[in-house]
């Protein structure tokens, strides 16, 4: 009689899944960047108050955070090979269908996807940034660009760090998305495993405990990283601030004149 539950089966399911974890880290990292560089422009657009691209930037952020993106996905799969067989038929060449390109579609979509809300994520760090800072860069004869370089971009990595990290993790975690795209990474491979074991139960607690292993990894890293941007307050600053919380009270003799 076949057992219920069989606990062996996540040891040795974990090794074979753990294979495609390179895969998996993949499309996060490649999608991060996209997300991070497509988020941040989109941020500058709405602060800047670009005339129509600040239009176009809404329209793209509520259309990506209001759809599932699952369907985000089966789109980038299924509508970017029609748009480069379009472009390639215009211009005289010769379409050749790309099976192999899943992870890319993959990419683009989770990219984009968290790209609209990493901009909030961005506007939000930019703001808090001091504004007599900016000023201050100003007037000494810096450029906007180069003040956003020098000044912004440091201090707005420093407060949007914690997000990115949780968007990182959410990242590795949407890449279990990923089949709609025909991309084998850890999860599809769980699949995989299952179908021919039927032991759907251990193979799926297998992928928990490996994505709940990398959630934890990443967050140590991001505190490590925390710490070491942690700016401390200065000695002779904290001694002036508690000197000027100090009142002197009624028993002390500070300010009395001696008669």
């Amino acid at each position: 009689m076949a057992r219920i539950f069989a606990p062996e089966e996540i040891l040795k399911d974990i090794p074979l899944m753990l294979a495609y974890l390179p895969v998996t880290l993949e499309i996060a990292l490649f999608a991060m960047v996209l997300a991070v560089v497509l988020g941040l422009l989109l941020a500058l657009i709405r602060i800047r108050k670009v005339p129509v691209l600040r239009q176009i930037a809404a329209v793209y952020i509520s259309a990506l955070r209001g759809t599932p993106i699952i369907v985000q996905l089966y789109i980038a799969y299924f509508g970017i090979p029609m748009i480069v067989k379009y472009f390639t038929i215009q211009s005289g060449g010769t379409y050749v269908a790309d099976t192999g390109s899943g992870i890319v579609y993959a990419i683009i979509a989770l990219g984009f996807n968290e790209s609209a809300y990493l901009a909030e994520t961005f506007r939000s760090a930019l703001l808090s940034v001091d504004q007599g800072q900016i000023e201050a860069a100003s007037s000494i004869g810096m450029t906007y660009p180069q003040a956003l370089r020098r000044i912004i971009l440091p201090e707005m990595i420093t407060v949007a760090l914690p997000n990115l990290g949780n968007s990182l993790i959410g990242l590795i975690k949407g890449t279990s998305l990923a089949f709609a795209c025909a991309v084998v990474e850890m999860t599809a491979e769980g699949k995989i495993i299952g179908g021919r074991s039927y032991r759907y139960f251990e193979v799926y607690i297998s992928l928990a405990i490996i994505y709940w292993a990398i959630t934890i990894l990443i967050e140590q890293i991001i505190r490590l990283i925390e710490k070491r941007l942690a700016i401390p307050e200065s000695p002779k600053i904290a001694a002036g601030a508690d000197a000027k919380t100090k009142q002197p009270s009624e028993s002390s003799p500070v300010g009395k004149v001696a008669l």
